[in-house]
């Protein structure tokens, strides 16, 4: 434990010492970049099967709100609700509660006091992006990804509840290379902490996928494209588990 802290103190302190640079860069991308819209479309919808219905809840950011997406049909819920459908041949019925550039902090205060208090089986939650992006300090995403934890725990007991490690900035074609780089220590950061916060509040962490294709984003470089979408939504439902019941 005392190492894992240690760890993440001198992560902490790395980052920041990058920081000048990111706020020149960041201003930069910030101006240049396109400004995608969420998609449209229900929010929910159910995929018929065979058995016991698999019932799977969304929380999140951009990425849950289908940010750059014509239709909600090819956002993350609904990819993983497919994949597990295809998977299963059970029915599945899905709801994404996902806000542009939302972090932790606002899921936990404002989206999930507000959803429905429904028998969901799995809550997937997608969140830590917009934390690294506003340079968001370690103990503050550790007080907020905590804490809305805790939240969807009390809420939705019976869940089995998941959290997506945060991508590879490194490999996200908006961000200038030195940027990337400052930004994926940030990011092993948030994965570090969040996965101890997994491991202690009885969530499970998916580990980030090792590769996205170029062609996996949309056209601002920055949000996943409907098959960027699809190769995460494949890689998460992998990690779920599905009772026999």
């Amino acid at each position: 434990m005392g190492e894992g802290r240690t760890a993440i103190r001198l992560a902490a302190m790395a980052s920041w010492l990058a920081f000048p640079v990111y706020a020149w860069q960041g201003i930069g991308v910030r101006l240049r970049v396109e400004r995608l819209l969420p998609a449209r479309g229900e929010p929910g919808g159910r995929l018929p099967g065979q058995g016991a219905e698999i019932r799977l809840l969304v929380v999140g950011d951009s990425s849950a709100a289908g940010v750059g997406l014509d239709h909600l049909e090819d956002g993350l819920a609904a990819q993983v609700a497919r994949h597990l459908n295809d998977r299963t041949g059970r029915p599945v019925t899905y709801r994404t509660a996902g806000f542009n550039s939302a972090i932790s902090t606002e899921l936990r205060d404002h989206v999930v006091p507000h959803i429905e208090p429904r028998d969901w089986t799995h809550v997937l939650v997608s969140v830590g992006t917009n934390d690294i992006k506003n340079f968001r300090s370690g103990r503050g995403w550790k007080t907020g990804f905590g804490g809305l934890l805790y939240a969807l725990r009390a809420r939705f007991p019976h869940a089995d509840l998941y959290w997506s490690n945060i991508m590879v900035m490194t490999q996200v074609p908006a961000l200038p290379p030195l940027l990337g780089r400052i930004l994926e220590r940030r990011a092993r950061l948030i994965n570090m902490i969040g996965n101890t916060l997994c491991a202690e509040r009885g969530a499970t962490a998916i580990s980030r996928m090792s590769e996205m294709d170029p062609q996996g984003f949309c056209s601002d470089g920055f949000h996943p494209s409907a098959s960027g979408m699809a190769m995460w939504s494949g890689h998460i439902a992998d990690h779920m588990r599905i009772s026999a019941s």
